[in-house]
C-alpha cells in the first residue's frame, strides 16, 4: 500500500542516495530499514537517549526526531562513515580504553565525539561532558568514554585524516593472557556499527508484531469482533490471543513458581500486561491505530502497597495473604545478644522501584524452518528462553532454537521471557517470519524492576565496637508475578549482615504480591537494598561509640576462618579486610579535606561516606552448572563454544583468556562460537556474578582436558609447550619439536580434530530450616568511599569522588574489571540520588532519570586480589557487588554533611531538605 511518499535525495557517508518516503517519516527509520545502516541505534524514539545520533551537515542530531523532508539536499554521516577504511583514531581509542561495553550506545557517542574532535582536537573533560551530555550509557559509568575522547589524538595516523595509526593491539603471548588487558575479542564491531542487536537484522518481509497491553493495574477484559477487525484493517495478517496458545500459558524463571501468562486470559494483574497480538505488514504497522482495537475493560480494585496486600484479596489464589515466599537465616540468640549489648541502634529504610533502563529495548524475530522454531533475539539466558518458549508453544525443547543477538544491556531483566513466545506464536500460526521491537514505553511498562523494599533492623555491639547481634526484617514488593521474588527473599537474609562476623542473628524477608510491575533480577537480587539498611546502621553504631567508621568495619570484617551467619566457615579467599585497608589512606585524606572545607563553608557542606559489601557468586544453595566446549579445528584455530552470553561485561574475552592460559596456546589463536542452543552447551544464565567464576571454571577444566588429550596424542610430558602455525600444531619438549598436521586428522561432528567438554557446578550445600548451610562456594567483597557536597538550601548533591576497592580474587582482565566497577557505581549513584520508577508516570527516559556523563564523578579503582582456590586462577565474580556499596556510601556521606539520614531512596533534593527540616538543622 502506498501513502504520501515523495523522493528525497541526500548524501550518506559521502555517497548520494535517493529514497521514496513519507515526508514525516523518521530519518532513523530510513537509515535502518531502507539503507540498512543499522549502526544508528534506536533506544527511545523521543530524543532522550541519543543512541540514534548522526551528523547532519557536521552537527550532531537525533535521527529519531528528524523528519525525512528535513534532510533533502543535506549531508548525513553515520557511525559507518567515521573511518576511511579500518578504524578512526577515536574508534581505536574507544577500544584501547575499554569504552564500549554492550555497545548499543557506542555509535551515538562516537558520532557526537567525532564532531567535538573536529572542532577541538584536544578537548578537556568539561568539553567532553558538554558534548556528550545528551547521550545516555547504562553500562560504562562514562569515565572510560571521557578518557577515550580526550586521548583520541594519541591514536592518530601521521597523515592526520582522522584514521587510526597502526595500533599495537597485539594479544598477549601464550601463558600470559590472565592478568592482561587485551582489546575485547568482540570489540571491533561495537565501534564500527557492525554489531547486530535485537532489532538490527529483521528480515525485510517479516510481519511486524504489535502488542495490545492493559492500561490498568488490575482489570477484566473481553474482546469484540476480532475477525471483523482483521478484515477492516488492510495489511493486518491476524490477531492472536491466549486462546491461540497451543501449550501451557505460563512462564517463569523459577519453574516451580512459574505463573505469568504470555498473553493474559480475561484478567490482567499489572499495567502493561500483554493481552493480544496484531500481526501486520511493515507498511501497515506505521499507520494502524491500536486505540481502536476491539477490547472492553472493566477496571478492578488494585493493591499497590505490600502492607495492604497482606490483608487484601489474593492476587493468586494459591498464595494466601499475597506472600509469595519467606526467607529466613537464624543463628544463636539474637534477642539476648541485643539485650546484653552496650550499644544498640535501630532504623528503617524504604527503597523504590528501579528500572533497568538498558538502552536497547527488547527486540527479535522468529521463523520456522522445517520442524524447528528459531528465535533470534536479545537475551541473557538462551537455554531458559528455549525451555519456557517451548512450554508456552507446546513444542519439545529440542524443536526450539534460541539464537541470541548482541544484547544492549540487561542487568537481570533480560533473563525473564519477554517477546520470545509472542513472535514464536505468530511465526507458528502464520508460517511467516515475525518481528517485534518494543517501544521504550512498553519496554519500561512491561518488564521487570528492582524490588521496592521496606526494611527494619537492629544491631548491638560491645563498648569496643564488636558486633554481638543483629535482627533484620524486609518486605519486598515482588509485583504481580513471581519472577525472581523467591531468589530475592532467600538471598537477602544470607547477606543482610554485611561482610561482618555476627554471632547472633536473625534475618527474615518476604516477597509480597501487589498489582505493581513485576519485580525481578536487577544486579544484586535484593542485596543492594538490604545493604542500605545495614551499612547506615553501622555508621550509627560508630557514631554512638565514638569509633572511626572505617575502623569499626575493619574490626568486625570477616576473615579466613570466620563463620558467616549461615554457619559457613570461610577457609580462604576472604578479602574484605584487604579492601578496607586499601581505602584507609584515602579515607584519612577525604576526612581531612572535608574538615578543612567545612570550616569555612556554611551554605555547602562536604560529606564523606563509606560502605562495604559481600556477594555470593551464583545461585543460592541450588545447582548452578556451566558447560563449556572447545577444540582444535583442522585449519589450526582453537574454537571456543562460548555459551555464556556477553551483555557487555566481557565474558567473551575473559572466558577466552582463562581457556588460553589453561590450554597453553595464544589468545590470538581463539575463534569464538557464540551462544546458540542448537550447537553451544548450556553455560547458564548471565546473572548472579557467575560467568567469570562458574563458566570460567568450566572453561579452565575443558582447556586442561584438551591439553591433556593433545599431550597424550603426542606422547610427551605435561611440561611440553604448544604452538599453532596455520594447520600445524607444534609440540615442543626438551628442544625437540613435533609437528601434528591437523588437516590430516579426522574431525568430529563439530569440525574439531581435538575437543573437550567439561562442566562445573559450585560445591554448595542446602540451607536448613533456619538458613544454616553453605549457600555459595565463592564470595566477592568490596568497599567504597563517597565524597560529596550538599547544598543545604537546595538539598542538591554534587558528587566529588568515589574511591572503590574490590576484591576480584584474580583480575583476569584488569581493564574490563575497572569498567565493571565504574558502570556499577554509576547505577548505584542512580539508585541513591535520582532513580524512581512510578508506573504510568516515568515510562520513558525523559521522566525517568538515569545518570548522565555529568553525574558521575572521578572514580579511583583499587583492584584487590585475594585469590579464592575455588575460582579459575583464583578469580571471583564481580558484576553485581560493584553496585552494592555505592548507595549506602552516598547516604552515609549525606548524613556526614548534614547530620541527617534520608530514609527513603532515592535521596532527592526534596527528601534531603525534608530530612534537614525535620531535624531542625537548616542553616
Amino acid at each position: 500500500m502506498k501513502t504520501d511518499r515523495a523522493p528525497i535525495s541526500f548524501t550518506v557517508n559521502g555517497a548520494p542516495v535517493s529514497v521514496s518516503a513519507a515526508p514525516m517519516r523518521r530519518l532513523s527509520s530510513i537509515l535502518r530499514e531502507d539503507l540498512r545502516l543499522t549502526g544508528t541505534k534506536v533506544g527511545c524514539d523521543a530524543g532522550d537517549c541519543g543512541a540514534c545520533t548522526v551528523l547532519l551537515d557536521g552537527e550532531p542530531v537525533c535521527a529519531c526526531l528528524l523528519p525525512a523532508a528535513s534532510v533533502e539536499g543535506a549531508s548525513v554521516r553515520t557511525v559507518e562513515g567515521l573511518s576511511h577504511g579500518g578504524l578512526s583514531a577515536l574508534q581505536a581509542s574507544f577500544l584501547a580504553h575499554g569504552a564500549a561495553q554492550c555497545g548499543i550506545c557506542t555509535p551515538g557517542l562516537l558520532v557526537t565525539a567525532t564532531a567535538l574532535l573536529e572542532r577541538n582536537a584536544r578537548p578537556g573533560e568539561d568539553d567532553v561532558q558538554d558534548a556528550l551530555g545528551g547521550i545516555l550509557c547504562r553500562c560504562t559509568g562514562y569515565r572510560k568514554i571521557a578518557q577515550a575522547v580526550m586521548e583520541a589524538h594519541r591514536y592518530l595516523a601521521p597523515h592526520l585524516d582522522g584514521s587510526a595509526a597502526s595500533l599495537d593491539f597485539r594479544l598477549p603471548p601464550p601463558g600470559h593472557a590472565v592478568g592482561a588487558s587485551p582489546v575485547r575479542l568482540d570489540g571491533v564491531p561495537k565501534v564500527t556499527g557492525e554489531e547486530k542487536f535485537g532489532a538490527d537484522s529483521f528480515p525485510e518481509d517479516a510481519l511486524v508484531v504489535l502488542v495490545i497491553r492493559s492500561p490498568h493495574h488490575h482489570a477484566e477484559f473481553s474482546f469484540g469482533d476480532l475477525d471483523t477487525y482483521v478484515a477492516d484493517n488492510a495489511g493486518v495478517a491476524g490477531v492472536f490471543t491466549a486462546s491461540d496458545i497451543p501449550g501451557i500459558n505460563s512462564f517463569g524463571v523459577i519453574p516451580p513458581f512459574a505463573d505469568q501468562p504470555a498473553l493474559a486470559e480475561g484478567t490482567t494483574r499489572f499495567r502493561g500486561e500483554a493481552i493480544a497480538l496484531v500481526a501486520c505488514e511493515n507498511w501497515a504497522a506505521r499507520q494502524i491505530d491500536l486505540s481502536r482495537f476491539p477490547v472492553r475493560w472493566r477496571e478492578l480494585p488494585a493493591t499497590m502497597d505490600p502492607e495492604e496486600a497482606l490483608a487484601a484479596e489474593a492476587i493468586h489464589a494459591s498464595r494466601p495473604g499475597n506472600v509469595l515466599v519467606r526467607g529466613l537465616v537464624e543463628r544463636g540468640e539474637p534477642e539476648a545478644a541485643l539485650e546484653n549489648a552496650a550499644c544498640v541502634v535501630s532504623g528503617s529504610i524504604e527503597t523504590s522501584y528501579v528500572e533497568h533502563a538498558y538502552i536497547e529495548p527488547e527486540a527479535g524475530y522468529a521463523f520456522v524452518a522445517g520442524d524447528t522454531l528459531t528465535v533470534v533475539a536479545c537475551t541473557q539466558a538462551p537455554h531458559l528462553d528455549r525451555d519456557d518458549t517451548a512450554r508456552v508453544l507446546g513444542l519439545p525443547p529440542e524443536k526450539v532454537r534460541i539464537l541470541p543477538t548482541a544484547t544492549g544491556g540487561g542487568f537481570g531483566s533480560k533473563i525473564d521471557l519477554s517477546l520470545q513466545p509472542l513472535i514464536g506464536l505468530v511465526a507458528l500460526k502464520t508460517g511467516r517470519q515475525a518481528a517485534l521491537a518494543y517501544s521504550r514505553n512498553e519496554s519500561m511498562a512491561s518488564t521487570t524492576k528492582r524490588h521496592p523494599a521496606s526494611m527494619r533492623a537492629t544491631i548491638g555491639a560491645d563498648t569496643d565496637g564488636t558486633v554481638l547481634g543483629m535482627v533484620f526484617s524486609g518486605e519486598f514488593n515482588t509485583g504481580a508475578y513471581a519472577s525472581f521474588g523467591p531468589t530475592v527473599a532467600n538471598r537477602v537474609p544470607v547477606h543482610a549482615s554485611g561482610p561482618y562476623v555476627t554471632p547472633h542473628y536473625r534475618a527474615t524477608a518476604r516477597a509480597i504480591h501487589t498489582n505493581g510491575p513485576v519485580s525481578g533480577a536487577f544486579r544484586g537480587f535484593g542485596v543492594p537494598q538490604a545493604t542500605l539498611m545495614q551499612e547506615t546502621l553501622f555508621d550509627d553504631l560508630a557514631n554512638q561509640l565514638g569509633i572511626d567508621r572505617l575502623q569499626l568495619r575493619l574490626k568486625n570484617a570477616l576473615r579466613n576462618g570466620s563463620e558467616t551467619v549461615t554457619g559457613h566457615r570461610l577457609e580462604a579467599g576472604v578479602g574484605i579486610a584487604e579492601c578496607l585497608q586499601a581505602l584507609t589512606p584515602h579515607w584519612a585524606r577525604a576526612l581531612a579535606d572535608a574538615e578543612r572545607l567545612n570550616a569555612t563553608s556554611h551554605g555547602t557542606k562536604r560529606g564523606i561516606g563509606i560502605a562495604s559489601c559481600w556477594y555470593g557468586c551464583g545461585n543460592t544453595s541450588l545447582p548452578n552448572p556451566s558447560t563449556i566446549k572447545l577444540g582444535i579445528s583442522p585449519v589450526g584455530k582453537v574454537v571456543l563454544h562460548q555459551g555464556a552470553v556477553d551483555i557487555g561485561q566481557g565474558a567473551n574475552t575473559v572466558i577466552a583468556q582463562i581457556a588460553a592460559d589453561a590450554l597453553g596456546l595464544a589468545l590470538g589463536d581463539f575463534e569464538l562460537k557464540g551462544a546458540d542452543t542448537a550447537i553451544t552447551p548450556d553455560a547458564g544464565k548471565t546473572s548472579a556474578s557467575r560467568q567469570t567464576y562458574v563458566s570460567g571454571k568450566a572453561a579452565e577444566k575443558a582447556a586442561r582436558e584438551l591439553r591433556q588429550q593433545i599431550l597424550r596424542f603426542a606422547n610427551v610430558s605435561p611440561q611440553a609447550s604448544l604452538q599453532l602455525e596455520n594447520a600445524l600444531l607444534l609440540v615442543n619438549e626438551g628442544g625437540e619439536r613435533r609437528r601434528i598436521n591437523l588437516a590430516r586428522l579426522a574431525a568430529d561432528g563439530d569440525g574439531l580434530v581435538f575437543s573437550a567438554q567439561e562442566s562445573y557446578d559450585p560445591p554448595t550445600a542446602p540451607l536448613d530450616a533456619k538458613g544454616q548451610g553453605k549457600p555459595y562456594a565463592v564470595y566477592g567483597y568490596g568497599a567504597q568511599i563517597a565524597e560529596l557536597d550538599v547544598d543545604l538550601a537546595l538539598g542538591t548533591v554534587k558528587l566529588v569522588k568515589i574511591t572503590a576497592a574490590h576484591d576480584v580474587g584474580r583480575a583476569i582482565n584488569p581493564l574490563l574489571a575497572e569498567g565493571q566497577i565504574e558502570g556499577g557505581i554509576a547505577q548505584g549513584i542512580g539508585m541513591a540520588l535520582m532513580e524512581e520508577y512510578i508506573t504510568g508516570r516515568t515510562e520513558n527516559l525523559h521522566d525517568y532519570l538515569i545518570p548522565t556523563i555529568g553525574d558521575v564523578p572521578p572514580i579511583e579503582t583499587i583492584l584487590v586480589e585475594v585469590p579464592d582456590p575455588e575460582g579459575p586462577f583464583g578469580a571471583k565474580g564481580l558484576g553485581e557487588h560493584v553496585l552494592i556499596p555505592t548507595a549506602p556510601a552516598i547516604l552515609n556521606a549525606i548524613r556526614h554533611a548534614t547530620g541527617v539520614l534520608v530514609t527513603k531512596v532515592p535521596a532527592t533534593p526534596s527528601r534531603i531538605l525534608a530530612a534537614i527540616r525535620a531535624a531542625g538543622s537548616l542553616p
